[in-house]
């Protein structure tokens, strides 16, 4: 197949193709085997999903009545809705498929559509409020996508969930285009029809048209951006004025940021000097220089920022909670604040470096361990190595080079030869 997220092969008989992956779902599900019949996208989260799912799962409804009003009324999403409504009414009008946008936790916003079509999809739990991320629904598109952070088709038996193999359906993930965080994802599901690449195109084509509309709406008022991944010296923007601060007043901004609902100041001492005893003054005077730099940014009693701040670690963050390791590596721009030994930064480092490391191990992708190990974080990783070199083919050319460095590696930490 010349484009691995389009679900059939241009003239594929849909009927003979749902068969032979229910024969593939069965294999799977039964003896954990896959053959070469399952696209690669649905064979790893097939392997994602069986870690978390079974077969015969239907999403949670996590979100209801005045929760899901309120939560849906303030997401970023709500104000490309009526776009997404003028692009897709017209498929969503035909009676036989739905719209659906979800957040980047999976949660669906909106599910519109003909009312017998919604009544079918109530059956499997594919209504607003419903968890529909892959570790709670198993394989689905408007999961995949924001797994993998790419456009993309699943067609009937692709599906983990038996109940969800009678649809199909096409998503598209959506990002902030200020930040590039992701916000989530837009989705028409139906039947069989859907698996046609004027499906995929369409979703691709609204969120792209909708970050376009997000990149005209002016920024929330006093909006700050930080920057602090790879680098010992935080630079704080707003406005179009950069500030470059210095170690310790990044250290305090980073966490504050992390604790947007203030610290005290012995919390803060000790999130910052751990229990070595000293001064309060010497506190007091950091924070004080840090006032006169930041202004109006800085609050006290408790110590706080005064106004919304995104940082690129909270844009990592997100990545990391929804499970999209491609997204997630891109993001990670290093360690955050690497030369730093404040303890509430080491515990915060800590946290973000451990869950990106276990989701990239996790996925098991080739391509996605080649571009970690290639980073001057993961070129001496021998546990990223080991899981490539498992991932690599025999035969495959970059299998010698592999296998060179996991030995490398191995003498270099004095493990015994393999």
């Amino acid at each position: 197949m010349t484009d691995p997220w389009l679900a059939l092969e241009s003239g594929a008989d849909a009927a003979e193709r749902t068969g032979e992956l229910r024969r593939a779902h069965a294999r799977f599900v039964s003896a954990g085997a896959i053959d070469g019949r399952v696209r690669a996208v649905v064979a790893d989260s097939w392997r994602r999903s069986a870690r978390s799912v079974d077969p015969g799962t239907l999403a949670p409804v996590e979100l209801s009545d005045d929760d899901l009003e309120d939560y849906r009324r303030d997401h970023p999403l709500a104000a490309v809705l009526p776009l997404f409504r003028d692009l897709l009414g017209s498929v969503v009008d035909d009676g036989g498929h739905l719209l659906a946008v979800c957040d980047a936790a999976g949660r669906l916003l909106w599910v519109e559509g003909h009312r017998d079509v919604r009544l079918r999809a109530e059956r499997m739990h594919f209504v607003a409020g419903a968890r529909w991320d892959e570790a709670h629904a198993g394989t689905n598109a408007p999961g995949v996508a924001i797994s993998v952070d790419h456009p993309v088709q699943i067609f009937a038996a692709e599906h983990f969930s038996t109940p969800v193999q009678r649809w199909t359906c096409a998503a598209a993930p959506i990002h902030d285009p200020h930040t590039g965080r992701l916000l989530g994802a837009v989705d028409v599901t139906g039947g069989d029809q859907v698996a046609s690449p004027y499906s995929l195109a369409l979703v691709r084509a609204a969120a792209r048209a909708a970050e376009a509309h997000l990149a005209g709406l002016p920024s929330p008022a006093g909006t700050v951006t930080l920057t602090a991944l790879g680098r010992d010296d935080a630079v704080l923007a707003r406005g179009g004025r950069r500030v470059r601060l210095g170690r310790r007043h990044s250290e305090i901004v980073v966490l504050l940021a992390c604790h947007p609902e203030g610290l005290g100041s012995d919390q803060l001492s000790m999130e910052l000097y751990g229990d070595r005893m000293l001064n309060p003054v010497t506190l007091r005077a950091e924070l004080s220089r840090l006032r006169h730099r930041l202004g109006e940014l800085l609050d006290s009693r408790p110590y706080r920022l005064r106004v919304p701040l995104r940082a690129d670690f909270h844009v990592l963050a997100d990545h990391l909670a929804a499970g999209a390791a491609q997204a997630a590596l891109a993001a990670y721009g290093g360690p955050l604040l690497p030369g730093s030994d404040a303890p509430g930064i080491e515990w915060q480092r800590r946290v973000l470096d451990d869950r990106l490391h276990d989701l990239l191990l996790g996925r098991r992708d080739p391509d996605l361990l080649e571009r970690w190990v290639a980073t001057p974080w993961g070129r001496d990783d021998l546990l990223a190595w080991q899981a490539l070199l498992a991932a690599t083919p025999p035969g495959s050319p970059s299998r010698t080079r592999v296998a060179c460095r996991v030995s490398e590696l191995d003498a270099e930490y004095g493990l015994p030869h393999r």
